[in-house]
C-alpha cells in the first residue's frame, strides 16, 4: 500500500510541475553599427507552451574593435541618450544598481578610477571587467584587482553560466530587463529584454542560436525595471529605449 500511496503521489508532483519554456525566434532585424565590428540585432521570441512573447534587442561586438566603458554619471544628471552621443558611443545600457541618495551599490571602476568599492551581497555575484583591453565576465569571488581594470562592474544576478540558465532564478517578477554578455572568439555584448522574469530571461539568452553563430558563455544581470534603457547608433540611425528614471552609470560601446 505505501508503495501504490507514493507512485500516486509522483505521479500528482509531475501532473503539478511547471513545464519548460520554449521560446523560439520568430523574427530578426540586423543594423551595423557607426564602428566596424559593431551590430544591433533586434530578436523577437515566442514561447511555445505558454504563448508569452519577448524582444530583444542586443548591440554585439568584437573585441578586437571596441571595448566596454563603464560611464560614471555623477548626480544622475545625463539620461543614457545625452550621455552615449556625448562621449561619442555606439552603444549603450544602464549599469548597476544603486542606492536612494544615488550612490552606487558594488564595484564601479571608471577610466581607471576607483568609484565605489566591491560589496559583498549576493544578489551582486558577478563582475564585468576590462582588463588590458579583455573583456570578462567573473563571479565575484574570481575578480581580483590585482588585474587593474580599467572599467569594471558589480552586478547580478549571473544568467547564463557555460552557456547554462542558471537554476533558482525568480520566475514570478516581471520587468524590463538589461545585461551583458560574452561569448567564444572574443564576442560580447550589451541587451535590453522586454517585460520577462529574470528566470526567462534565463532561458531565452539560453536558446541555442539565439545569438546566431556567437555560443553565449557567460551573461551577467544588470539593474532593471524602470532603470533599464537601451541606446544604438546604426547605419539606419539611433534606435533609443528610453529608461524611465535618471541612473548612476551606464555601459558604452566604443571604438578601440
Amino acid at each position: 500500500m505505501a508503495r501504490l500511496n507514493f507512485g500516486i503521489a509522483a505521479v500528482a508532483l509531475l501532473l503539478v510541475a511547471p513545464t519548460r519554456a520554449e521560446w523560439a525566434v520568430t523574427g530578426t532585424q540586423t543594423d551595423r553599427g557607426s564602428a566596424a565590428g559593431v551590430e544591433h540585432r533586434r530578436i523577437v521570441l515566442a514561447d511555445s507552451v505558454s504563448g508569452a512573447e519577448a524582444r530583444l534587442n542586443l548591440a554585439f561586438f568584437s573585441t578586437k574593435s571596441a571595448t566596454l566603458r563603464v560611464i560614471d554619471n555623477p548626480n544622475s544628471r545625463d539620461t543614457l541618450a545625452a550621455t552615449m552621443q556625448r562621449e561619442q558611443c555606439v552603444a549603450g545600457v544602464n549599469g548597476g544598481y544603486f542606492d536612494p541618495e544615488g550612490r552606487p551599490v558594488g564595484l564601479l571602476v571608471s577610466d581607471g578610477k576607483l568609484i565605489a568599492s566591491r560589496s559583498k551581497a549576493r544578489l551582486l555575484s558577478g563582475v564585468v571587467s576590462v582588463s588590458q583591453g579583455r573583456v570578462q565576465i567573473q563571479r565575484a569571488a574570481e575578480f581580483s584587482n590585482k588585474m587593474k581594470p580599467t572599467e569594471a562592474r558589480q552586478c547580478g544576478p549571473f544568467l547564463l553560466d557555460c552557456g547554462k540558465p542558471i537554476a533558482g532564478l525568480n520566475p514570478t517578477r516581471g520587468a524590463r530587463r538589461t545585461f551583458v554578455l560574452t561569448g567564444a572568439g572574443e564576442k560580447a555584448a550589451l541587451g535590453y529584454c522586454s517585460h520577462v522574469t529574470l528566470a526567462q530571461l534565463a532561458e531565452i539568452l539560453g536558446t541555442p542560436g539565439i545569438a546566431g553563430e556567437l555560443k553565449i558563455k557567460r551573461a551577467l544581470n544588470l539593474d532593471g525595471g524602470s532603470s533599464s534603457g537601451f541606446w544604438f547608433n546604426g547605419n539606419d540611425g539611433v534606435f533609443s529605449i528610453r529608461e524611465q528614471k535618471r541612473v548612476r552609470d551606464y555601459l558604452a560601446v566604443v571604438p578601440r
